[in-house]
């Protein structure tokens, strides 16, 4: 365990680290922070540190370094959440309510992450998985067509066009309209299967052939969607860190472009607090010079997908966790209202 004074000593190097971009000497932060002991006494504990594993010299620089161990040390004991101050909350909250569906949800809080933290902004679309049925409509397209829409409790909207068996009257449609919503409105989408397995029965004969057909659109429509959606942006911002990156940022870049990789570094949604992943914890080889901070959002309390930034692994954490937990929590609020 380290002592108080070396968690300070780092918790100053980490902080000059990241504001100044250079190499941190010991002179430097006897002067820059109050540490109430001599410059010697200071190099001792940076040379412990070192031996440690928690700090790093650069090159023949007589300046230190975070490693990502020492980003690790400090991120879980030394850093609070930077919390947004008051006209930042409100910019938050104006430039997302103006949004008119899900996608533009979706698309405002990634430009509006990645202008808050400068960094790459990545956002899940809510999982169908983790939905709520909030409405089926049925609409009439031809005698024998019938559109379904699926609405859920995030604003996603899905919609397929069913052709039919045989025709389907208007009356038979709206008596199927009301009860399928009124077995599946505000039910899980695990939960559907089960809710309407029986529905076919309680229509005529001659209409349980089309009752069926829409409810296996309706089943597949819940399922098939298991290829999960992101909006990226703020990519550009990168290349303001160029010197950040060992060699290039090619394959940070490269990195990007796959999906799988991406919904991987964000993690379960099922975990709504604020994760960081720190350089050699992100398990693609061409992010290890990143970090990745992000956070579950979702209506009512419940986490229904994960967003989230990508930057060099030389962060303003607690400044990144704060923004990203703020607009988290703006976008559920959205949701819930929508």
């Amino acid at each position: 365990m380290l002592s108080e004074r070396r968690l300070q000593v780092l918790r100053a190097i980490v902080q000059d680290y990241v504001g100044t971009e250079e190499p941190v000497g010991s002179k430097a932060l006897t002067e820059r922070h109050s540490l109430g002991v001599s410059p010697a006494t200071v190099r001792n504990d940076m040379a412990a540190l070192e031996d440690e594993g928690y700090i790093a010299q650069p090159h023949t620089s007589a300046g230190r370094i975070p490693t990502d161990k020492g980003y690790r040390l400090f991120v879980d004991k030394l850093a609070g959440v930077k919390p947004m101050t008051a006209p930042e909350r409100r910019a938050i909250q104006n430039f997302l309510e103006g949004a008119v569906d899900l996608d533009d949800v979706v698309a405002r809080t990634v430009r509006l992450l990645a202008q808050l933290t400068r960094q790459v902004a990545v956002v899940q679309y809510p999982s169908l998985t983790r939905s709520t049925v909030r409405h089926v409509e049925l609409l009439s397209l031809a005698p024998a067509r019938v559109m379904l829409v699926l609405i859920t409790d995030t604003g996603r909207v899905e919609q397929r066009v069913v052709d039919c068996p045989a025709p389907f009257g208007d009356a038979s449609l709206a008596d199927l309209r009301a009860r399928l919503n009124s077995r599946v409105a505000n039910r899980r989408f695990a939960d559907v299967p089960s809710l309407v397995e029986d529905l076919p029965e309680a229509f005529e004969h001659e209409d349980r052939g089309t009752v069926s057909t829409v409810l296996s659109t309706l089943l597949e429509t819940l399922v098939e969607q298991n290829e999960e959606r992101l909006m990226i942006g703020g990519t550009a911002n990168l290349t303001r860190f160029g010197h950040d990156f060992p060699l290039t940022i090619r394959p940070v870049l490269e990195a990007l472009e796959e999906q799988v990789v991406l919904l991987k570094l964000l993690g379960e949604a099922q975990d709504p607090g604020v994760t960081v992943r720190i350089g050699h914890e992100n398990a693609h080889v061409g992010l290890n010079s990143t970090s990745v901070v992000s956070v579950g959002y979702g209506s009512g309390g419940e986490a229904v997908a994960k967003l989230g930034v990508v930057g060099p692994t030389r962060m303003d954490y607690p400044g990144t966790m704060g923004a990203v937990r703020a607009v988290a929590r703006y976008v559920g609020q959205i949701l819930a209202e929508s």
